[in-house]
């Protein structure tokens, strides 16, 4: 990634590294950037990512599926109903990810 751009690039391979190749990945347009693209579909993974406003040779995506995307929105919002998950209350990374299985399985169990 070119250096001074502050965007969600820069950490979203070394997030998606931790995780098994998927399909397809949804983002919204800070992960678009051609280097992420490339390393995605290195990876075997097909970017869903609308290009900038911006972009001067933009890249073709899946508008149906990502209209999508909106579930995992939906998903993030529900764990915020928790004031520990949306405050980030827990400084250990390791008990705010308890936190947010905690909420996930209560959401679940609810629902």
């Amino acid at each position: 990634m070119s250096g001074g751009q502050a965007h969600d690039c820069p950490p979203a391979q070394r997030l998606i590294r931790r995780s098994k190749a998927a399909k397809k990945l949804l983002g919204d347009k800070a992960y678009d950037s051609a280097e992420l693209r490339q390393w995605l579909e290195n990876r075997g993974t097909k970017p869903i990512i609308p290009n900038k406003s911006n972009r001067k040779q933009p890249f073709r995506f899946d508008r149906k599926s990502y209209k999508q995307r909106h579930l995992i929105e939906n998903a993030f919002c529900r764990l915020k109903d928790f004031r520990r998950i949306a405050t980030r209350y827990d400084r250990l990374a390791r008990n705010f990810r308890a936190s947010v299985c905690l909420v996930a399985a209560i959401v679940w169990w609810v629902l």
